[in-house]
Order: C-alpha cells, then structure tokens, then sequence
C-alpha cells in the first residue's frame, strides 16, 4: 500500500523537495508547512472534470480550512474561485489582490459591517442564509442603489454520515432557508422581488469529511426538483463541499473527481428530464484542497511510561495549533521525519505541551524508537489546524511554511510574545 508521504533516497520525509527536517531547523518548531504543488494539483483536478464536460462551473474554494494572504494568491492563479465566511476573509482577499468578483460570502449572522464590506469592495456573489440578512442586505443595498448577485441557502434535509458538529445540510440546522416549513419558497419569492438582488440559484451544504456520493446525490436531486417545483430556471446550482479526505489508514475516501461526476451526472439527468436549461455547478472543497498537503512538525520532548497502560510522547506544540482532536476526537497519523519507515518499537499517545489533559494530538501511534529533539510530522494537517489556533496558555501560533519545487518560503510569521500582549492594556 502506498504512503501518504515522500521520502528522499535517504529514507527521509521530504515535503515539496525539501526534508522535514531540514524545514524544522531553518524555521523552528512547531510549524505548518504545505506542499503547494499537491494543492495546485487539487484545484485542478476539480476544475479538469468540468472542463471535460464542457460545462459552466466554479471550483469555489471553501477557505475557512485554511485562510492566508499566500493561500489567497496560490488560489487567484490556479484561477479557483474563493468562499468566504467572514470580515476578515474579505480582508485577506483584499490583501491578496484577489479578484473580487471570483469571491461568495457565505455564513449564517453576517453583520451589517460585513455585508457593507462585500458590496463596498464589490464581491460577487452573496450566499444568503436567513431572512435577516435577506433584510440587511436590502438597506445596504438600497443606501448604495447598487445591485447584487445572491444565492439562496438551503438546507434540503439531506444528512450526511459524519460528526453531528459538523453536520449542515439536515432540517435542524442553524443554516439555511428551511424547505419542510415552506422557508425556502417564501425567501426566494421575497428575493426576486427585491429590484437591488438578483437570484443567481440555490446552494446547499450537506456535511465535512463524506465518504459515500449517495449524500451528494440526494441533495442535488433535491435541488432541482426544488426549483422546478417553485417554477424557477436557476442560473446556478452549488452542491457545497465536504468530500473526505484520508487521515489515518481506516479512512477510504474515493477520489474528490468522482463526487463532481456524481454531482454533474445528477444535476444533467434531472434538469433534462425536466426540460431544464443546464446550470453552471458550483462546488465548495476545502479541506479536500489543503488537507492533504499540510503538515505539522513538531519537536520531540518529555517521555512518560504509565506501567501497563501507555506511553506518553510529548511534542512542543498541540491543542493551540491543532484543536480537532481535543475537540471532536478527530483521528491523525504521525510519523518519525528522519526515518519514517523505520520498524516501529513503541505504541504512544502523542501528546501536546498544553495544560489540559485531553490535549493530545494522536491517540495511538506506532512509532520508531526516539528521542527527545527528534522531528516527529503530523500528516494531512492542511485543514482547520492553522484556522483554529490559539494562543492559549500564553503560546504563540507557529509559522506558516510553503514547499514547492524543492523551494521553501515563510508566509505567515511566527507570533511573539510581543505580538500576543500588543492588544493589551495596562489596568489603571
């Protein structure tokens, strides 16, 4: 079986041409680095099923996986467009000289602030999740007398087999223009009526990490069975993200291409049966373009053996840079830099340098004997590792590192005790 990994002739991991650990001594640890070719690759696979169908689309990437100015520009050439979900996404984008109009705005309170921010800075598309915002966004629009491009959120009732935190497209939801209450319907009425919106289409997001197409079917059936039941001829359909990814060996995740040919095979049979014009498809993968190529490197310390009940491997990172499975439990693999296909000698629980006893970064990982100042990588870290960070206990966020064609680059600082107080002010 294959190796989510490189190694050099040497036996080392390398990352985008370059050695672990030849990374962790230029930029200290712990650190993030990202093969950037293997994301490139990712985006266009994606976007070659569309274009092998001569069809209308957008690959949107759902950038609340990992968010960066770097990420930003890696996206705007590779001609990806970008999801956001917030403030200070749009700010990215703009720092990133994103085109904006290539940006949709999506979530579930968007402010008045931040709705003012994406007319003003003349985002695409809003993806529009409740009434109230439906509401803001007619007065901001109406004080500009500006237009503008929106998608209808909906949640179809379709549920996907993953975590119940992470599940969004089910009726008990706080996502989303309800279908069973009649929501949908009543919004998307109100919609086209406003003269500043124009309805592009509907969008819905079933879930993260899904492993079967049979989700993804069913929503995309379901939404267009929703708008020929409303009489609505959609410009677009977005069938959202949500394609898993591997993690550890128990994770059989097909290839993402084959969700999209799910997705367009669904969408064609449907609106052709119909008598549908085709819509352009629009779909959201996040962590299908980082999570794989993302890697967290850490450095080996305190060894800890509780007689007949495990070993403890402590690194000098942890739940600060990687809260998923202190959170929810989530799965990882981890593997020695130097030699990760040494015969393994110990079983361990790696844990983090964090004052809380659930922060562990892997539950059980068979391992090469080591010692401490060692490298020990963390594989498919790409998603939500950076983008959930904290400085908890005091600890900077580590550095952001980007790999490609044996060629490495700092793209995101590390923080300093400085940078953590320079907010703070002094009680008088």
């Amino acid at each position: 079986m294959s190796k989510p990994y490189e190694v050099n002739q040497n036996g080392e991991l390398t990352i985008g041409g370059v050695t672990a650990t030849e990374l962790a001594s230029q930029y200290q640890t712990p650190l993030y680095v990202y093969d950037v070719n293997h994301m490139r690759q990712q985006m266009r696979a994606f976007k070659a099923v569309f274009m092998k169908r001569k069809l209308d689309y957008a690959v949107s990437y759902a950038s609340k996986a990992f968010a960066t100015v770097a990420m930003y520009e890696v996206a705007a050439q590779e001609d990806v467009h970008l999801d956001v979900v917030s403030g200070g996404e749009i700010q990215t984008a703009l720092a990133a000289n994103y085109p904006m109009n290539h940006v949709s705005f999506n979530g579930n309170n968007k402010s008045v602030a931040e709705l003012e921010m994406a007319v003003d800075s003349g985002l695409g598309t809003i993806i529009l999740d409740n009434f109230y915002e439906l509401d803001i966004l007619h007065d901001v629009l109406s004080e500009r007398d500006k237009k503008q491009d929106v998608l209808l959120r909906i949640t179809p009732g379709v549920e996907a087999h993953t975590h119940d935190y992470i599940s969004t497209g089910q009726t008990d939801s706080k996502f989303g223009f309800d279908v069973a209450s009649g929501q949908a319907y009543t919004a998307l009425q109100k919609a086209i009526a406003d003269p500043y919106i124009n309805v592009l289409g509907v969008s819905a997001h079933i879930g993260s990490q899904i492993f079967d197409v049979t989700g993804f079917q069913m929503a995309a059936a379901k939404l267009v069975d929703l708008v020929h039941e409303w009489g609505f001829d959609p410009q677009v359909i977005n069938t959202g993200g949500g394609f898993g990814i591997r993690y550890t060996e128990d994770d059989k995740p097909l290839p993402a291409t084959e969700f999209v040919e799910a997705i367009i095979d669904t969408i064609t049979e449907k609106t052709t049966s119909y008598g549908m014009s085709m819509p352009a498809i629009w779909i959201e993968p996040g962590r299908a373009i980082v999570g794989p190529a993302g890697y967290n490197l850490y450095t080996i310390g305190a060894k800890k053996d509780v007689p007949g009940i495990r070993t403890y491997l402590s690194v000098d990172g942890g739940m600060g840079d990687n809260i998923r499975p202190a959170l929810y439990e989530a799965k990882y693999e981890a593997v020695l830099a130097n030699n990760p296909q040494a015969p393994t000698e110990q079983v361990v629980r790696v844990a983090g340098k964090y004052c809380e006893s659930g922060d562990v970064l892997v539950w059980q990982q068979e391992l090469p004997k080591t010692k401490p100042g060692d490298v020990l990588a963390v594989l498919a870290t790409g998603a939500y590792g950076y983008s959930m960070a904290s400085n908890y206990n005091r600890n900077p966020r580590p550095a952001v590192v980007f790999v490609e064609d044996s060629h490495s680059q700092l793209v995101v600082e590390r923080e300093t005790y400085t940078d953590m107080i320079r907010l703070d002010k002094h009680y008088q």
